[in-house]
């Protein structure tokens, strides 16, 4: 019985594939394919997953897809759109590592072929390091709590699994989960709502801190860890929100007044510092060097909010950092005196190598996810010179980016696909800044699985390993009462 059940499965192989339409009268065009996501001439790393792809134009019907390097063997794809072998995808990259790979596409619409002028894919020689990426999955709206939650994506194949959803934790907003320099063992993420809480992740432990410190005057925000662990940088914001009707920039967020201040994990000690923790400025959205040696923070002059909203302009800025002590230095400097020229820097995010800081720069505020003319900046710290980074740019907002641990790799959200939801976008920079092309988070049917998804990516992180964490057991901590009560210290207020 087990043979004839195996010799219909066989035939039945073989009907399928005896049936799948092949080319025939192919006209030769001598112009790039249309395709969706674009992966034309963009740069991967080995362990990337299959940049699986559909043609743009809906009235294709089937396309038969041969990708070829100048190693190993070729790999070939066809139906509705390519459905590449995750295992011999893999394979074909780690032969052609540093290379290139030629794409040639044939295409169906109304039973006539057209076979495409081959594209490229290039395979870096620079390995990604990193087993996923972490992000917030919520609607684009922000007006009110609704289903959101957070998750991690396996960037070599296709899994996708919650970290924690709001369904586990109802009526609460889960918000910017943030681990150390792509650390699964070290992460931070808010709460907010009735049973708010700041959580930390540190030393197989998870601690609530109260949401809100009743010294600070608002909750800790915009996580940034120092790479030993022991501190993490946060802003404490009185924010608020503006909803337009006719304007592109359909939500504005800003700030009434933001500190900056540091978190010592090991004593529960909130340390303040007159020099990040001013009434004339508004400090905000910090990060720590790679070596932890300084804080980057933005900065504003304080303005009469709602009414000058658009006078919000932030400026970059650091200042020294001592671990031993957990004090800040006696001065801060500005590196980008963004609002001489009417701009506004926000998300300064330091490569781990500290070579680069990479920034956004906007009109006005620090909120950029809806600000079309929000673009990639890159510092280069070094030389001291900062440019745009045009490689990755687009007509629509580019914003929350970070770093891989080797800094070799960045991720960021665009907005540019339909100017309604931000997608996750990867690229690479070499150690003096030259950028790649950068290419969409792949997806197993990525033409259905984006017309589907109703969520934007927000706050996305790599992460070294999959996160280990019991979510119906976090739902109940936080769900309940106990939180950690934390101390405020002033470091240096005589300055």
């Amino acid at each position: 019985m087990k043979n004839i059940w195996l010799l219909y499965l066989t035939a039945l192989l073989q009907l399928m594939v005896a049936c799948q339409p092949k080319p025939h009268d192919v006209h030769e065009m001598d112009r790039l394919p249309a395709i969706y996501p674009d992966y034309i001439d963009v740069t991967v790393p080995v362990d990337i997953a299959p940049l699986n792809f559909a043609m743009s134009n809906d009235s294709i019907d089937w396309i038969c897809v041969e990708v070829k390097g100048a190693k190993g063997t070729v790999l070939t794809a066809e139906g509705e759109d390519t459905d590449f072998d995750i295992d011999e995808w893999h394979r074909l990259l780690a032969d052609n590592k540093g290379g290139q790979l030629t794409v040639t596409v044939t295409a169906r619409k109304e039973d006539q072929w057209t076979r495409y002028r081959p594209f490229y894919i290039y395979v870096s020689q620079w390995p990604l390091g990193e087993w996923g990426v972490t992000y917030r999955r919520i609607a684009p709206g922000y007006s009110m709590y609704g289903l959101m939650g957070l998750w991690q994506r396996c960037l070599s194949n296709f899994e996708e699994s919650p970290l924690i959803v709001s369904s586990q934790v109802p009526g609460q907003c889960l918000n910017c989960h943030t681990s150390n320099r792509t650390n699964p063992d070290e992460y931070v993420y808010h709460i907010r709502g009735a049973h708010g809480a700041t959580a930390v992740h540190r030393k197989g432990r998870d601690e609530l801190l109260k949401a809100r410190n009743d010294t600070l005057g608002g909750s800790m925000v915009y996580p940034c860890w120092h790479p030993g662990g022991r501190y993490c940088a946060f802003s404490t914001n009185k924010t608020a929100q503006l909803f337009h009707l006719a304007n592109p920039k359909l939500i504005e967020v800003y700030d009434n007044s933001s500190d900056i201040f540091i978190y010592d994990t090991e004593t529960h000690t909130i340390l303040e510092d007159t020099l990040t923790m001013t009434t004339a400025w508004s400090e905000n959205t910090p990060s720590f060097s790679g070596d932890g040696k300084w804080l980057y923070f933005t900065t504003a002059r304080q303005r009469s909010y709602p009414k000058d909203y658009k006078e919000q302009r932030y400026n970059l800025c650091r200042v020294a950092f001592d671990e031993r002590t957990g004090q800040m230095g006696q001065k801060v400097d500005t590196l980008i005196h963004a609002d001489a020229m009417q701009k506004s820097v926000t998300w300064p995010r330091v490569s781990y190598d500290d070579r680069f800081v990479m920034y956004t720069l906007i009109d006005y505020g620090y909120f950029s996810v809806w600000h079309p003319e929000a673009d990639l900046w890159l510092l280069d710290l070094k030389t001291g010179t900062t440019r745009p980074l045009d490689e990755v740019n687009s007509l629509r907002s580019e914003s929350l980016h970070q770093w891989s641990a080797n800094s070799r790799w960045f991720l960021f959200t665009s907005r540019r696909d339909d100017n309604r939801y931000t997608r996750l976008y990867f690229a690479s920079v070499d150690t003096v800044g030259h950028v790649t092309k950068p290419f969409m988070l792949p997806q197993r049917h990525p033409k259905e699985y984006y017309r589907l998804l109703l969520d934007s990516y927000n706050t996305p992180d790599f992460t070294l390993r999959p996160i280990e964490t019991n979510a119906s057991e976090m739902g109940r901590k936080i769900e309940g009462d106990e939180r950690v009560k934390t101390q405020v210290k002033m470091m240096n207020s005589a300055k």
